[in-house]
């Protein structure tokens, strides 16, 4: 499974559209064709991700939430309930 879902996103596009899209995106986000095929391959165990600029910019490009990107579970404590934890 991928740690983001490009590939999905991409794929519910129109033939035409994916094909623009596929040169779009590299020029928007300011990296090579290469580099954003890197992005999409990205495995969910693997240590690599994508620069966090660089993510804003592709949830925004696709109407996505903030954070909704990614495909783990991405919840996380609260700093008042972490520091609760080291009290007890």
């Amino acid at each position: 499974m991928y740690k983001y879902k490009i590939n999905e996103l991409l794929a519910n596009l129109p033939m035409k559209d994916y094909k623009k899209a596929m040169k779009l995106i590299p020029k928007i986000l300011g990296v090579s064709v290469n580099t954003f095929l890197n992005y999409r391959n990205i495995l969910i165990d693997e240590d690599r991700d994508i620069p966090y600029q660089k993510v804003v910019s592709l949830e925004k490009m696709f109407g996505l939430e903030a954070g909704s990107l990614i495909n783990l579970d991405t919840t996380q404590k609260t700093i008042y309930e972490l520091l609760e934890e080291q009290e007890v």
